[in-house]
């Protein structure tokens, strides 16, 4: 075919330039027609064959405007004496979208001191810049700055090591529960152990070091029974990290603010008090994130998801939920009646007292047998997540496995991810005095502002599973990241 702006001249000769069509019935084509037509196709071909323009930056597109423009003109017949070929048009604008900032090279981020390093990730998340285009595996409303979040996570795939520490006596050490509700701090201590991206072998190298401990089997190991003393636990712990400081040069450096361990049960927080360093320096990653007993410190330390783990081999079993159109209970609890919530939650909601408010003790037998723990919550819009003795509870997740609104009434209580999540968007967070007016708030809620806090329920739930091969975002990797958040944010900058 020739180039566009041959076309274009050739449409203007005479023959084609009446723009009538042959009146014969549409069967027959006359014969004055067919020879205009030849010449015209004829005179195409030898200014094809002798006047091709020699440059290939020449833009088709343009000369076929500049003609079809200039065309309220007819021009002559097209011959090799009459028409030459077009001078070159000069080359098209470059598009507004090349006048933005190239894109701003990393730097070896393996070259650095590791302080360095962290100080170079602090700036570059207080100067994080929106995100341009929407994240498919970040949904923007469940974050309180998604910008942030992100380019933290960046770094953290990029910078951090951590050092396992390989002292001490098993089972209190390097044997992580996998079951049961105090579940997390085992999962997380298997799957560090096995992840190649962050652990580093020279200590030299770190960000920060992990005391692999269990804060479940050093109760069990120590603790004994209706003594009601947890003394020796601490003590047990407080040896070991001197032990530590005495051997290898880490622990001092920093007084420990560079070392993080992460501990599920209730009594996590209260293995850490023998010792001062530990107890007020270190990054605690805990379940039981009490911030009106002053050992958990907001801002350093790191609220613990509680989650059970019924069966290891598949922990994201029975996880999924039913639409909203099939929840017909309008709030459940059940569960141990301990604490100083949950009897008040019973006098006035128990029961059967209310047929929208599901509330009982253990489960009834004549209950579960129609309808299971588990369909509970999958049947309900809210789950209600009332604190025990502590103020966690596992409830909380497993509302989020079932795809259901948790409704948290514990005071004092810093939120999972509170540094990053915004838990506004997918729950409600009641204050114990108001556990008489509960059904009332929950009727207070549109059923436009559930629906949207349903779906962002089940947009959050990616970043609360465990997976026997950890996956980007997920429950493993918002653990660390909020550790390593916490380590940066307490980083000093140059002056």
């Amino acid at each position: 075919m020739p180039p566009s702006h041959l076309a274009a001249t050739a449409a203007q000769s005479p023959a084609s330039s009446r723009g009538r069509r042959p009146r014969h019935g549409g069967t027959m084509i006359s014969a004055s027609c067919c020879r205009a037509a030849a010449l015209a196709a004829a005179a195409a071909t030898a200014f094809l064959t002798f006047s091709l323009p020699l440059s290939p930056s020449v833009s088709t597109t343009r000369h076929t405007g500049e003609l079809s423009a200039a065309s309220s003109t007819p021009p002559p017949h097209p011959t090799l004496a009459t028409v030459s070929p077009p001078p070159p048009s000069p080359p098209p604008p470059k598009p507004a979208t090349s006048a933005a900032t190239p894109r701003k090279r990393e730097p070896s981020y393996w070259r650095m001191a590791p302080e360095e390093a962290l100080r170079y990730a602090k700036k570059e998340i207080m100067a994080a810049e929106p995100v341009a285009a929407a994240d498919p595996d970040l949904y923007a409303p469940l974050f309180k700055n998604v910008s942030q979040f992100k380019r933290s996570y960046q770094l953290m795939e990029r910078i951090l090591k951590v050092y396992i520490y390989q002292d001490g006596r098993r089972p209190i050490f390097h044997t992580p529960p996998l079951s049961g509700i105090y579940a997390s701090e085992g999962w997380f201590m298997k799957l560090l152990k096995k992840s190649r991206p962050f652990v580093v072998a020279d200590a030299a190298k770190a960000h920060l070091f992990y005391l692999p401990y269990s804060s479940q089997n050093l109760r069990l190991s120590l603790y004994v029974p209706d003594s009601h003393n947890l003394r020796p636990l601490a003590v047990y712990l407080r040896d070991f990290v001197k032990g530590l400081a005495a051997k290898y040069p880490f622990w001092n450096r920093t007084r420990g603010a560079d070392h993080f361990l992460v501990a599920c049960h209730d009594w996590g927080p209260y293995t850490t008090t023998a010792h001062r360093d530990l107890s007020r320096n270190s990054i605690k990653a805990l379940c039981n994130a009490d911030s009106s007993e002053g050992i958990f410190t907001p801002g350093k330390d790191v609220s613990l998801p509680e989650t059970t783990i019924r069966t290891p081999k598949r922990p994201l079993r029975y996880v999924g939920g039913l639409p909203i159109s099939r929840r017909h209970i309008l709030a459940f609890f059940a569960g141990n009646v301990h604490g100083r919530v949950r009897p008040v939650l019973l006098q006035h909601w128990g029961k059967g007292q209310d047929e929208d408010m599901r509330v009982y003790a253990l489960l009834p037998g004549r209950v579960s047998r129609t309808m299971t723990y588990i369909d509970h919550m999958k049947n309900s819009r809210f789950c209600l997540c009332p604190m025990g003795y502590e103020v966690n509870s596992p409830r909380i997740v497993e509302a989020l496995y079932y795809e259901c609104v948790p409704v948290i009434i514990a005071d004092n209580f810093v939120l999972p991810f509170s540094d990053v999540l915004d838990w506004s968007a997918f729950s409600v967070v009641v204050a114990e005095k108001d556990i008489p007016d509960l059904k009332k708030i929950l009727q207070g809620i549109s059923l436009r502002r559930y629906v949207a806090m349903h779906d962002c329920v089940k947009r959050l739930q990616r970043h609360f599973l465990w997976h026997a091969r950890p996956l980007r975002y997920d429950l493993f990797h918002m653990i660390l990241h909020s550790i390593w958040l916490s380590r940066v944010n307490h980083v000093q900058l140059d002056n």
